[in-house]
């Protein structure tokens, strides 16, 4: 559990270190590998802490990605906004959907993903760039998709 907690945050902390060193080109990649572990480590917690832990998580990983970041300014403050505000909408779909682990997962990550692709690269970069959040949301709705498929195979999603 610990290690799952430790790679949720590192995740943000590494796309938020690429963004800045490479900018919005490698958003996609991000996107992709980073985030897609995100949102499929969260829904893998959600079933593993309480409640208020769950939140506690949510709140001390957004205020952790602009602390362990500083550096990059205005892409730690805009992964924290889109990192929380997709945290909690992943969050609340996942407890509302019903059917198989898989299912609410993969379902969660897509309202996660739109909310995250469509906050970052907009806050991050100044501008709505339509192709990106476009790049982004597939790209995080894939690779959630494919951490999922890998987590539901290699450990019970249940704990």
């Amino acid at each position: 559990m610990i290690f799952a907690i430790s790679a949720y945050a590192a995740a943000m902390t590494l796309a938020n270190l690429s963004i800045a060193a490479f900018g919005p080109w490698i958003s996609p990649l991000n996107a992709f590998v980073l985030i897609g572990l995100d949102l499929a480590l969260r829904d893998w917690l959600h079933v593993r802490l309480k409640l208020w832990q769950m939140g506690a998580l949510i709140a001390v990983t957004g205020v952790l990605t602009y602390v362990l970041n500083p550096a990059a300014g205005h892409i730690a403050v805009a992964s924290a906004c889109a990192f929380t505000a997709a945290a909690l909408v992943d969050w609340a779909t996942f407890a509302r959907l019903r059917g198989s682990w898989m299912f609410r997962a993969n379902g969660s990550n897509v309202a996660g993903a739109a909310i995250d692709s469509l906050i970052f690269p907009t806050l991050a970069f100044g501008v709505l760039m339509p192709h990106i959040v476009a790049m982004q949301f597939v790209a995080k709705v894939a690779g959630g998709a494919i951490w999922s498929w890998g987590l539901s195979r290699f450990t019970s999603p249940r704990p």
